[in-house]
């Protein structure tokens, strides 16, 4: 299934790529992310806990920048993983362009996500929420962590909270709903008659 999300960075395209650059202080931006370890050859090791409805998730797996083209600020990463206690896999390839808007930074993020076990049961939609809210925790994660940097400050304490089911449960249950209202009341708005 292929998601797309998109967001803003107040900072400079070129700040911002050189941002992602810094792999470690990425994942630290991703909720429920765990980096451990950098095995060399731009792959690296971790975990990505992620709550779906009842069920929370924990995957174990590794991840790959597969292209990184300064020119086109473009990145292609590859990961995968398997659920800790066996109930499911996910398989994902990312691609992130950053293009410049204003005075800061469009991102915009493709995800083509391959899921099976207990993960794939939840529908597109839940699944499309769950990402939008996670990519706008990222994002504001992230735009904490380029302006520290910016400043000189630490960000030894700027890592993303683990995800919070309640929290993220909450928000696709908003945008579920929301889509729901725009399908079914919308549409049927009377038209002015003469």
């Amino acid at each position: 299934m292929r998601i797309g999300n998109e967001f803003e960075v107040g900072q400079s395209v070129d700040r911002v790529w050189e941002f992602f650059g810094d792999v470690p202080g990425v994942a630290a931006c991703l909720p429920g992310a765990d980096l451990t370890e950098e095995l060399g050859d731009d792959t690296y090791g971790g975990t990505v806990g992620v709550r779906m409805g009842p069920v929370r998730m924990e995957f174990k797996g590794r991840a790959k920048i597969l292209e990184r083209d300064d020119a086109a600020k473009r990145m292609v990463i590859d990961a995968s993983g398997s659920d800790l206690k066996g109930r499911g896999q996910a398989a994902m390839t990312v691609t992130a362009v950053l293009t410049p808007a204003g005075r800061g930074t469009r991102v915009r993020m493709e995800q083509d996500l391959q899921l099976s076990g207990a993960a794939a049961q939840y529908g597109r939609g839940m699944i499309s929420d769950v990402t939008t809210v996670l990519m706008g925790q990222f994002a504001d994660n992230a735009q904490r962590r380029i302006d520290a940097l910016e400043r000189g400050e630490s960000v030894d304490a700027l890592t993303a909270k683990p995800a919070s089911g309640l929290s993220i449960g909450l928000q696709a249950m908003r945008m579920a709903l929301l889509r729901v209202f725009r399908r079914f009341f919308l549409p049927y708005q009377p038209t002015p008659t003469s």
